[in-house]
């Protein structure tokens, strides 16, 4: 599954295309160079099931570590998934 970003006026989303169709898509601002704000995710039904929410999160995840980011998700299902998967702490916000 091909994941693409997209990013404008520190505004963008990883995503999952179909023939010009957002199939999948996270969505996210950058408050700072070094911090990403996850705000919503979508998955349309087709795709429900098989982990496409986690593979745009995983693509989220590597895009922070390759550039340094830190991430404050505020989407719910992102907020649940740093919850439950320790191993992603290294790129979560902390005060």
């Amino acid at each position: 599954m091909l994941i693409q970003q997209k990013e404008s006026h520190h505004k963008g989303s990883f995503f999952v295309a179909d023939n010009d169709t957002t199939l999948a898509e996270m969505v996210y601002t950058m408050a700072s160079p070094y911090k990403m704000i996850i705000e919503h995710t979508e998955v349309d039904d087709q795709l429900r099931g098989k982990k496409v929410g986690y593979q745009l999160l995983n693509t989220a995840v590597e895009y922070a570590r390759t550039h340094h980011i830190k991430i404050i998700p505020l989407c719910p299902f992102a907020s649940s998934v740093f919850k439950k998967k320790p191993e992603l702490a290294d790129v979560l916000f902390t005060d």
